[in-house]
């Protein structure tokens, strides 16, 4: 008979370190910049992060708390999302640093603030592809119960979308080509995806 090890999450998991960040694994990396209202910006990485929707075409990010992030989309409504490479994961870990709201994360990591087409907040320069996105919805995360939760799901429709021609091949985008990061489990795991972990699989007719 299999030992599981039980918990409710709302009292507590009882180990070193927080199991769910480790089981739902490996995260895609929200890498999102904003602008606040007076001009500042700021770039920052969210593990809580995905696509949700083709078309249109959704992304979404998780502030656990209320994060300069979070403050910025609500006063712009716009924010953009920068692929992590594997060159950039290091650049990407030191914007993840808690700096006041003026510090500029840009330069904070020596990366390039690369102009966007429909919004006002910059891509990053060195990163295959970013998507620039407006705001559709911001939502609370609240408990079954009704109790207020502590965490924010920004929603925003991807309006325009950069791809570096070199991770495309024959009108297809190549994922091993551009080596994109994930956050893994533990408090310092992060995996990379590479051609040796490569496998294929069509779906049933």
């Amino acid at each position: 008979m299999t030992d599981y090890h039980v918990f409710d999450p709302r009292q507590g998991h009882g180990l070193a370190h927080d199991p769910l960040n480790s089981i739902v694994v490996p995260r895609p990396i929200g890498w999102i910049s904003t602008r606040s209202a007076e001009g500042a910006l700021n770039l920052a990485p969210y593990s809580f992060f995905n696509l949700l929707s083709y078309k249109p075409a959704i992304v979404g990010f998780a502030s656990t708390g209320v994060k300069d992030s979070l403050r910025n989309v609500r006063e712009t409504g716009e924010f953009a999302w920068s692929l992590v490479t594997r060159p950039l994961a290091e650049a990407m870990n030191r914007t993840s640093a808690m700096v006041p709201p003026e510090v500029d994360e840009f330069e904070l990591a020596g990366l390039t603030p690369a102009p966007s087409d429909e919004i006002a907040v910059p891509r990053v320069g060195e990163s295959p592809v970013s998507f620039e996105c407006k705001v559709t919805k911001i939502l609370r995360l609240d408990g079954h119960a009704g109790n207020e939760g502590s965490s924010w799901l920004v929603l925003g429709e991807a309006v325009r979308i950069h791809i570096d021609r070199r991770v495309i091949r024959d009108g297809v985008y190549q994922t091993v080509l551009a080596e994109p990061v994930a956050r893994g489990g533990g408090p310092t795991d992060y995996f990379w995806i590479g051609e040796e972990n490569r496998f294929h699989m069509r779906r049933p007719d």
